[in-house]
């Protein structure tokens, strides 16, 4: 009996692959149009693989049916099978290459595959058979950015806009590409501080040229103050080169014959992007005057949705121990990096961002007790091109000949920045 069992289930298991093959080879019977109808129910039910299972097995008898085999490419795509999407387009357009929607379509999936050279050629061959339609040369621009090509996508944007001046979308397009192609800017940026007492009003101003390049960043500066019923000027460099990604430095560089400046700033600072939209760094910054400060510094910044969190600490080696600060900074973005709020609260008094001439006091003013507030929103106008800012700050601090008496310092800033290419 046992042995009679065995033998019929070796049997069934031998046979299992044959039936199953022929199962595979039955063709379809029925209502095309109605089986795809339920198969795009089922794709739009969150059903995807039921439906594509129905969309292939219509194909077996009516693979020439486009609509049926561009919507089972299409839901590859949304799958993020990009290889089994484009097998299908291009069996449809290399049958119908009429179908515009399909070239549209087979043109995306490229792109949301991150293959913006196939997506380039696909948009050419597009254009054969629809010359200088403004859908598709919207997706070749898009792919040209995409190839690191921003200047060719801004030409073929601009065809687009020649036949439609009025169309939004590339309207839109167009400004977002001239803003990633003005590597140039210029900005003025300028502030007051009123004091509770004491002293009168001091000014600051600052005139900038940046320059974007392949190899980062460059900005110089020309700063002028008034306080103390003198002027003094300081030209300064920064620089953020590139080393690798995610690792990149900054450098500073600054001189003046003013007392209100130091003689000779320098500084130095590298940056590293950590797992969990992290960023740490560590730098220095020295200042000279009379003598030299070295101020030893760095930060911790973490990006979560829309909001960044920055922590920077200074620590200032003195005679008399080190004298420590800190700054916490709070940023709400809005649509882009140009565009946000932010908030600061700091502890300590810092020669790096503290503006004060020391006059042979450095020991003295560093250890100068503080407490600082303060406020910004930044914005840019629709073109991008335009950027400003402004600031307010309250700061509570020890006066450095009367200590443990303090003064209140109350800052107004604006900032103006014209990118340009």
């Amino acid at each position: 009996m046992v042995y009679k069992i065995a033998f019929k289930w070796t049997l069934i298991l031998m046979l299992l692959p044959i039936f199953q093959s022929f199962g595979q080879q039955k063709v379809f019977e029925g209502n095309p149009d109605t089986a795809f109808e339920k198969a795009r129910e089922l794709a739009f039910n969150n059903q995807r693989k039921q439906a594509q299972d129905t969309l292939l097995f219509i194909l077996t008898k009516y693979p020439d049916y486009h609509d049926i085999r561009s919507f089972l490419a299409s839901t590859y795509s949304w799958d993020g099978d990009y290889k089994k999407a484009k097998t299908e387009f291009s069996y449809i357009l290399g049958k119908d290459p009429q179908r515009k929607t399909d070239w549209i379509a087979a043109i995306n999936n490229e792109l949301w595959a991150d293959k913006p050279f196939s997506a380039l050629e696909l948009a050419e061959n597009a254009l054969k058979y629809f010359p200088a339609d403004g859908d598709i040369l919207y997706l070749k621009a898009s792919a040209q950015e995409n190839a690191n090509n921003p200047e060719e996508a801004l030409s073929t944007i601009q065809l687009v806009l020649g036949q439609n001046p009025n169309n939004q979308k590339a309207i839109d397009y167009k400004n977002k590409l001239s803003n990633t192609l003005s590597y140039n800017a210029i900005g003025i940026k300028s502030s007051v501080d009123f004091y509770s007492e004491t002293f009168d009003p001091m000014q600051y101003y600052s005139l900038n040229y940046s320059r974007q390049t392949k190899y980062g960043s460059i900005i110089g500066k020309m700063n002028f103050n008034r306080r103390f019923n003198d002027n003094g000027l300081q030209f300064e460099v920064d620089m953020y080169p590139k080393i690798t990604k995610g690792l990149y430095a900054y450098l500073n560089l600054g001189f003046s014959n003013s007392y209100l400046y130091p003689d000779v700033r320098y500084g130095a600072e590298l940056y590293k992007s950590l797992p969990k939209s992290f960023e740490v760094s560590l730098g220095f910054r020295a200042l000279k005057y009379s003598t030299t400060t070295n101020i030893y510094t760095g930060s911790v910044g973490w990006y979560t949705g829309n909001s960044y969190w920055s922590f920077r600490p200074y620590l200032t080696p003195g005679d008399n121990g080190t004298s420590k600060s800190g700054t916490l900074n709070y940023r709400k973005y809005r649509s882009d990096a140009n565009n946000y709020f932010s908030v600061s609260l700091g502890m300590g008094f810092s020669p790096e961002i503290d503006r004060f001439q020391f006059d042979g006091n450095e020991d003295t003013i560093i250890d100068l007790q503080s407490q600082k507030f303060n406020v910004g929103y930044y914005f840019t106008s629709s073109t991008k091109q335009n950027a400003w800012g402004a600031q307010f700050g309250i700061t509570h601090q020890e006066i450095s000949f009367d200590p443990g008496n303090y003064f209140w310092i109350y800052s107004v800033g604006l900032n103006w920045e014209l990118k340009f290419i």
